[in-house]
């Protein structure tokens, strides 16, 4: 169906509170969830069957609506524990069925309290099936969720004026305002289900992360690992990071167009990568460090979203099941002759994964920290744990030659 003041009056008049508009005149109408108003932003489905709280909390979905294929929303709850940042980045979501009542002891807040709290805006009651179908077909586009208030009625040109308002996603740089404006040390490591937060006891080498939108469970991860991580902002200077006197590097996830992101960041990776550093990369940092090495990026069709994505590693021909979060990818044309493609995927060929050649640097497209194999890509922290070991070792080495 195609959007007009009068469609909108008749759904309103059906019982309809909501409406899911796409830029391109297509509607589907719905009952609103969270908080009422209108919200913005690209549209995108996610497979996922778990973790719709880790989701909306997940840096990399900044300005982005999330259509949730799997039917069984919101039957978690929601807690305190299981989110991936300090607040909600995506925009919007996008559900079949009305919000599942929430049936499980560590849940703390219903899912349509939570999403009230944070002012998330969404829409139940939509056939996600059709509108899957339509983004695989046309890809991805700008629209607006309006979730009337009591006594509101649909007004159209407030809704086109709102996706007309809302910028395209080439060429948007979100990573600054999804990084932290401070640097900070982090000691969390991984927890159990019923023994929850611990401080990691014993650290072994000093990592500088640096933060595009960085997800809490990577850092758990590195901290597990024995690594005393230092936090920076996105656009801190190599010299800076430098003044760390790390044993290696990582650049995290995060949102919007590589490209954008690279016009402050590949000159401060650029002097790491010249000081011979171990350097490690998952997602947006995957993109940017292989836009450092002279590789290019670009929009992907319909992107990947989800936590069941075969991924191949070329050396063995062994498959691991990925968690995927990414609009952008490393183009396959001019891949530079020091890179060598480590990861593809099954599903449509892409670079997953790229290594520097004679050097400890590589870097992953993927969320390794997810665990939807579950544990499948624990190997890609454990070699970045490898390179920094073989690089302290060489160091205690040369130190005692001289």
């Amino acid at each position: 169906m195609k959007v007009s003041q009068e469609l909108l009056q008749q759904a309103h008049s059906a019982g309809y509170n909501a409406a899911l508009v796409l830029a391109d005149g297509a509607v589907f109408f719905g009952h609103g969830i969270g908080s009422p108003g209108i919200t913005t932003g690209e549209i995108c489905f996610n497979t996922a069957m778990t973790g719709y709280q880790e989701i909306l909390t997940d840096p990399s979905y900044a300005e982005q609506i999330i259509t949730f294929t799997f039917s069984h929303i919101g039957n978690v709850g929601t807690n305190d524990e299981d989110v991936e940042s300090s607040r909600p980045h995506a925009k919007g979501l996008v559900l079949r069925d009305v919000l599942t009542a929430p049936s499980n002891f560590r849940s703390t807040m219903p899912f349509q309290d939570w999403l009230a709290k944070n002012n998330i805006t969404g829409i139940s009651g939509v056939d996600t099936r059709a509108l899957t179908q339509q983004i695989r077909k046309n890809g991805p586009q700008n629209v607006a969720i309006c979730h009337l208030d009591k006594g509101e009625v649909f007004n159209l040109k407030s809704i086109q004026s709102a996706i007309a308002k809302q910028p395209d996603m080439n060429g948007l740089e979100l990573a600054k305002a999804a990084s932290t404006k401070k640097t900070y040390e982090w000691t969390e490591g991984l927890w159990q289900l019923r023994h929850t937060k611990h401080k990691t006891q014993n650290t072994s080498y000093n990592v500088v992360a640096i933060d595009y939108g960085v997800k809490h469970n990577i850092l758990r991860n590195l901290a597990e690992r024995g690594c005393a991580l230092t936090v920076v902002p996105a656009d801190t200077s190599a010299k800076d990071i430098l003044a760390y006197n790390p044993d290696g590097v990582f650049l995290s996830n995060g949102p919007g167009d590589p490209a954008a992101t690279a016009t402050y960041a590949l000159p401060a990776i650029k002097e790491l990568l010249a000081a011979d550093l171990p350097i490690f990369g998952i997602c947006l940092g995957h993109q940017l460090l292989g836009a450092a090495l002279g590789c290019r990026t670009e929009k992907m069709h319909q992107g990947h979203r989800g936590a069941n994505h075969p991924v191949q590693e070329l050396a063995t021909g062994k498959v691991f099941i990925t968690s995927q979060n990414h609009g952008f990818s490393i183009a396959k044309q001019g891949m530079p002759k020091n890179v060598e493609v480590t990861h593809i995927s099954l599903f449509d060929k892409t670079i997953q994964g790229i290594r520097m050649t004679g050097k400890p640097v590589f870097s992953f497209q993927g969320h390794p920290e997810a665990s939807p194999g579950p544990h499948d890509l624990a190997v890609a922290f454990d070699a970045f744990i490898e390179d920094m070991k073989l690089k302290v070792e060489s160091s205690k080495l040369k130190a005692r030659k001289v």
